[in-house]
C-alpha cells in the first residue's frame, strides 16, 4: 500500500519527489517506543528527523 500512496502524490507537472519516513519515538507515559510516519517532500526529510 505504501508504494501506491507515494506514487499517487507525484504529478507530471510538479516534479517534486516525496518519501515516506518513519521515526521511532519513546512515549513519555509508558516508556514504550511508538512509530510515527509521514509522507514528506525529499527536501524536508532532515527537518522531520530533527524535530521532536
Amino acid at each position: 500500500m505504501a508504494k501506491k500512496a507515494v506514487a499517487t502524490l507525484r504529478t507530471a507537472g510538479a516534479g517534486k519527489a516525496f518519501t515516506k519516513v518513519i521515526k521511532m519515538v519513546k512515549s513519555d507515559k509508558t516508556g514504550a517506543y511508538v512509530f510515527k510516519s509521514e509522507i514528506v517532500a525529499n527536501d524536508d526529510v532532515k527537518e522531520f528527523f530533527e524535530k521532536k
